[in-house]
């Protein structure tokens, strides 16, 4: 089982480790393979006013930092340009393990390509906008460079109306059964409201709980939850975080269910 946890945007050293530090500790505790996440700029805030978060430069530096105080953590963030993907393979090469593409850039040839011509793990965010089987279509732009291991795909809701995400377990279930790589559940964002309030993003993170706990039965392994201190004051997508309170119950629960789906007679 694989974890993916961290606020939304690195906002600073301390905060980004009092987070990983959390985190880590939990799913040590729990025997989970754990990824920090957080990204060095949301270039894709609904207005333009929106916070964005603290720059590569000053991100990767402090990604170093957490990399020198969590002894074995791994780090996950985001990209959006292959310039930046450049820069951070020559300057900071071992402060990042996995690139993960941005839901509505997963079908940019380019930035996936180049992703996956590092040594690196690509994490590939399903499309708001995609049905579960048009993923193969992602991943023929990987297969030529990238061994399937080395892949992840993410569900993270599909688009259903204006402003609203629902989660398809059926499609779920389908890329689960069908696709060759690693497949992950985002359960924060896919309770998330996007634009939802005019000049930023909804959502209701008291889902979260509910949904791990069915994707667990279902039989997904794997998860991707963004997770804060004071969600309600987080620079961006406050309203669908995890509380950093209950992530332990929240952990605790996907084994739970896993261990009895797996164990049903």
């Amino acid at each position: 089982m694989k974890i993916i946890a961290g606020p939304c945007q690195h906002e600073s050293l301390d905060h980004s480790l009092k987070i990983a530090e959390h985190c880590f500790n939990v799913c040590k505790k729990h025997e989970i393979d754990y990824y920090f996440k957080a990204s060095y700029d949301k270039a894709n805030r609904t207005h333009i006013n929106g916070k964005r978060g603290q720059g590569i430069f000053k991100t990767m530096h402090d990604f170093k930092m957490l990399k020198e105080s969590l002894q074995g953590l791994q780090i996950l963030t985001d990209v959006h340009k292959e310039s930046d993907i450049d820069l951070i393979e020559e300057q900071f090469f071992d402060c990042v393990d996995v690139y993960q593409i941005p839901a509505f850039l997963c079908r940019q040839t380019d930035l996936i390509r180049r992703a996956c011509e590092t040594n690196k793990i690509v994490n590939i965010k399903k499309g708001q906008f995609l049905a579960p089987w048009d993923v193969k279509g992602i991943l023929s732009k990987t297969k030529d460079i990238k061994a399937n291991d080395q892949i992840w795909l993410t569900e993270r809701g599909t688009s259903f109306g204006y402003n609203t995400l629902v989660v398809d377990f059926t499609g779920l279930d389908y890329m689960l059964e069908n696709l060759p790589c690693e497949v992950f559940f985002d359960a924060t964002h896919s309770v998330q409201q996007p634009g939802g309030k005019g000049e930023s993003s909804g959502g209701n993170r008291k889902f979260v709980p509910g949904l791990t706990r069915a994707a667990s039965a279902l039989g997904v392994q794997n998860y991707f939850m963004e997770v804060h201190d004071d969600p309600d004051n987080a620079p961006s997508d406050g309203a669908n975080m995890l509380h950093i309170n209950i992530f332990d119950k929240v952990v605790e629960n996907i084994v739970k269910y896993n261990f009895i789906r797996n164990n049903a007679s």
